[in-house]
Order: structure tokens, then C-alpha cells, then sequence
């Protein structure tokens, strides 16, 4: 006679029904929201506000660590932004290799004397350059000593920016010349105090660029990168914006956020040890909002205003997924008197149980799932022909989300020129559960022995293949268009 667990087979089947009713749910959500923007947002304001005196102003702050290969275009592309008040604030943290030194050739830098104020603790600080040429008055490069983490390095970033809000970015991604026009109007059209913006990040992998922009998108050649692009659009456009329309997003990416500068002091800025700063500073933000009762709001824009070098092979990709699910955790376990306390409203009771049960257990269930049903065949006590019914519902359940995110992706702003490009990437919903979502899966439980064992994790390098024009030589490449 078979040996069976019906309790554990009853939990999977109510925990895979909860998952599935809810991601229709954040469908439905993401779609109105989605709708919304595209009703309401205008581009004709966006010259008003280049032109508008108080349009407030904004501290870009982008950590490096070792990005000699791409730093010098990266910043070029920074200092282009399209905005009307804004400054680029380089922090170097601790590089080791000649980041600084291109730096200070290429942008004529000079150390200089600085109102340098440690409003958050980092690990030591040394110095401030500035540029003796006026064409880059605009940048300021802070100068430290390696604290293992971005968070530490953007705590000094912080410290160092004068203006009421600062974008948060990694020094390898290429912003879209308009990012801040988009990214300020939610606070300036919301009636309740907007504490962080963000908005959709893509691959960079394979596009076109010519001297820090993107003049054409491409879906990476990689598969990795392609994957991930996939990923990314399902968690940007399907996941954070249907959570924005009931204020209840999770994390704010620390590739691409605005986020108000005094609420982010008063909360304690990043903590200069976490590996997810991203969510870990909206939880701090939010909780402080909370405990002094006082209002706030969250906002995602659809718009893809940011793209990233992804990881271009299994070995860089399991280093920044294993430091993510370490963060993961790490977040869960600082923050864990949250965690279903009405107190914290919203943040206490949906925001982080949902994470708890659908981010954090997920691959912990899956694996206990795939351990039990090996057991099961190993008895011959599986039933194929329900099994059967299961995968195929499950898997097009999965085929239905990523189609969607698609769709919803050419609905805000076609960015792939070609429909052969946007059936590439659909390809990858195809495939994805069997290749790349066990690898990820294998990832996070190891980030989690990894916590668990005490095992020490930094801000470690990933290999850029850096930034070339890659337009080919005498053709004429058409401006990206937005919708």
C-alpha cells in the first residue's frame, strides 16, 4: 500500500489555488492602472514643467564599484538627462580597479571642499571631487571606502545630494533623457505625499547605443538576458503597477526610483548591510509614515525609462540571485514585526504576507512539491492523468500572465520595432518554466542556507561587457519612439 501525505497534498492545492486567484486579481488590477496612466498622462505638461521654476529639483546618486569598463559613458549619458534641476552624484565605493582615475581624467576633477553632512552613517568617507570645467559642474564624485553593499554606497550619495528627492541608480544603466519629467509628475499630481516612484526597467543586452543612449531596442541574443527581460516586464507591468493602484508595492527598484529625500533620512536611509536595499528602504519609509501617522502613497509609472546590462551567463547570474534571496530573507528577519501586524495597515497585512506566502515560501514549497512527487513515483501512486489535467492548467496559466505582460508592454510603448522581435521574447514564456525557473528556484534556497549559515555576502563585481556604439557605421538609426 501506497504511503501518501493527503494534509501536505491538500496545503499544495489551496496554496497553488490562493496564488492563482490572486495573480487574477493584480490582472485585473494592473490593467486598470495601466488604463488610468495612459487616460491621464499627458506629454504636453512635461514641457511646463522644463520651463516651471519650481519644478523641484533632483539628486541622481549612482554607486560604482569597480566599472571602469562603462563608467566614463554611463556618466556622459547621466549628465544628458533631460531635466531642469538636477545633479549626478557619482559614489565610488571603493573601486579597485582605475574607476576613479577615469573619472578624474576624463571629467577634469579636482578635490575639493564640501558641505559634506553624515546624516546616515557609512562606512568612512574621504573625499569630494568636482570639476574645473563649467560643462560638468552638473557632477560631483564622493569618494569612500568599500562598505559590501550598494545600500552603504547610496547612504553616502544621500548625504552628499542637496536637492528634496533623489534617483537612485546603478552606474551601468542607461536612462531614458525624460526619466525625471515622468517619474516627478505623480508627486506633483498626487494630493498625498508621493514617498518613492518607480517605474519599468528592461535589458540592455543587444540594444543599439551611440554615446550613452538607446537609439534602438533589441530583445537580448542571450537566452539568460532574454529570459530576464521576460521576467522583468511580468514583474514591472503585471506585478508592481497593479500593487500601485491599492498602494500596496513592495520594493522599489534600486536600478531606477525617486524617492523624497527627508522621509528617506528620517527612516535611516539604506541599511548599509542589507542585500535587498531596495525593499528594505520602502518597508523603513513606509513603517516610519506609519508610526507617525502620517499619510503616504507609492507610485509605478509603465513607462520604460531605465535599461540595465543583465547578466550575461550562469555564473553572474547565480551571484546577483543568490545575494537577492539573501536580501530576501534578510528583510523578513529585521523586519519581522511587521509581518501580519495591523498596526503597520497595508505594509502588516498585505504587503508583506503576501511576499512571506508567494516570494519568500514559494521555493521552498515548489522543492518540498517536486521531492514529494518523485516519492509518489517512486511507489507508482501517482495518478497521471489528474497530474496531467494540473500541468496543462498550470501551464497555461503561466502562458496566459507572460502573454498579458506582453500585451501590456506594446499597449504603454511598442518598443520592439519588428513583430518577428516580439515573438522572440514570447518564445521564452514557452520554455521558461523548465529552464530558467528551476535554476532561479535552486538560486533562492541557496541564498537562504546561505543566511541561515551565516555566510558573508558583498557587493561583488559583475563582469560588464560594457557599453559600445553598437550602430552599424553608416546607417541611420530611427530615435525610439514613445507612444
Amino acid at each position: 500500500m501506497a504511503i501518501t501525505f493527503p494534509a501536505f497534498e491538500y496545503f499544495v492545492f489551496i496554496y497553488a489555488s490562493c496564488l492563482i486567484f490572486f495573480y487574477m486579481v493584480l490582472a485585473v488590477f494592473s490593467i486598470i492602472k495601466i488604463i488610468k496612466y495612459k487616460t491621464y498622462n499627458s506629454k504636453l505638461d512635461e514641457q511646463f514643467l522644463m520651463d516651471s521654476p519650481l519644478t523641484p529639483g533632483i539628486s541622481v546618486i549612482a554607486p560604482a564599484y569597480n566599472e571602469e569598463k562603462s563608467i566614463i559613458i554611463n556618466v556622459r549619458s547621466l549628465l544628458t538627462l533631460n531635466y531642469p534641476l538636477f545633479e549626478v552624484i557619482i559614489v565610488n565605493d571603493g573601486s579597485k580597479d582605475r574607476t576613479l582615475e577615469l573619472l578624474i581624467n576624463e571629467f577634469e576633477l579636482e578635490e575639493t571642499a564640501y558641505a559634506y553632512l553624515e546624516k546616515i552613517q557609512t562606512q568612512p568617507f574621504k573625499r569630494i571631487f568636482k570639476s574645473r570645467n563649467a560643462q560638468y559642474s552638473k557632477l560631483t564624485i564622493v569618494d569612500k571606502e568599500n562598505g559590501g553593499t550598494k545600500a552603504d554606497a547610496s547612504n553616502a550619495g544621500i548625504n552628499a545630494s542637496q536637492y528634496p528627492y533623489f534617483l537612485c541608480t546603478d552606474v551601468d544603466c542607461m536612462l531614458e533623457r525624460d526619466t525625471m519629467l515622468k517619474m516627478i509628475k505623480p508627486i506633483l499630481n498626487s494630493t498625498v505625499k508621493v514617498i518613492a516612484v518607480g517605474a519599468t526597467l528592461r535589458m540592455s543586452n543587444s540594444c543599439d547605443i551611440h554615446d550613452g543612449v538607446i537609439e534602438r531596442v533589441r530583445p537580448p541574443q542571450s537566452l539568460i538576458p532574454r529570459f530576464q527581460e521576460m521576467e522583468y516586464l511580468r514583474a514591472y507591468l503585471f506585478n508592481k503597477m497593479s500593487w500601485s493602484l491599492v498602494n500596496c508595492v513592495p520594493n522599489v527598484s534600486g536600478g531606477l526610483g525617486l524617492f523624497n529625500r527627508e522621509v528617506a533620512i528620517n527612516a535611516g536611509g539604506y541599511d548599509g548591510y542589507s542585500h535587498a536595499e531596495d525593499m528594505d528602504m520602502l518597508t523603513k519609509m513606509a513603517a516610519h509614515q506609519i508610526n507617525n501617522n502620517q499619510e503616504y502613497t507609492i507610485e509605478y509609472i509603465p513607462i520604460s525609462c531605465c535599461w540595465t546590462e543583465g547578466p550575461p551567463n550562469m555564473k553572474i547570474l547565480s551571484r546577483q540571485r543568490i545575494r537577492w534571496a539573501t536580501g530576501l530573507i534578510q528583510v523578513f528577519f529585521i523586519h519581522r514585526k511587521i509581518l501580519f501586524n495591523p498596526h503597520y495597515k497595508r505594509l502588516g497585512l498585505v504587503v508583506f504576507p503576501f511576499a512571506f506566502l508567494f516570494d519568500f515560501l514559494a521555493p521552498i514549497i515548489e522543492i518540498l512539491g517536486l521531492v514529494y512527487l518523485v516519492f509518489l513515483i517512486a511507489q507508482d501512486a501517482v495518478n497521471w492523468s489528474t497530474a496531467g489535467y494540473i500541468f496543462l492548467y498550470s501551464y497555461s496559466f503561466t502562458i496566459m500572465v507572460g502573454t498579458l505582460a506582453i500585451l501590456l508592454d506594446n499597449y504603454v510603448q511598442r518598443q520592439y520595432q519588428t513583430t518577428r522581435e516580439i515573438i522572440k521574447l514570447w518564445l521564452m514564456i514557452l520554455i521558461e518554466p523548465f529552464i530558467y525557473h528551476p535554476i532561479l528556484m535552486y538560486f533562492s534556497l541557496k541564498g537562504y542556507f546561505n543566511f541561515l549559515t551565516s555566510r558573508e555576502m558583498e557587493w561583488g563585481t559583475m563582469t560588464r561587457q560594457g557599453f559600445e556604439n553598437k550602430a552599424k557605421p553608416g546607417v541611420a538609426i530611427k530615435p525610439q519612439t514613445h507612444v
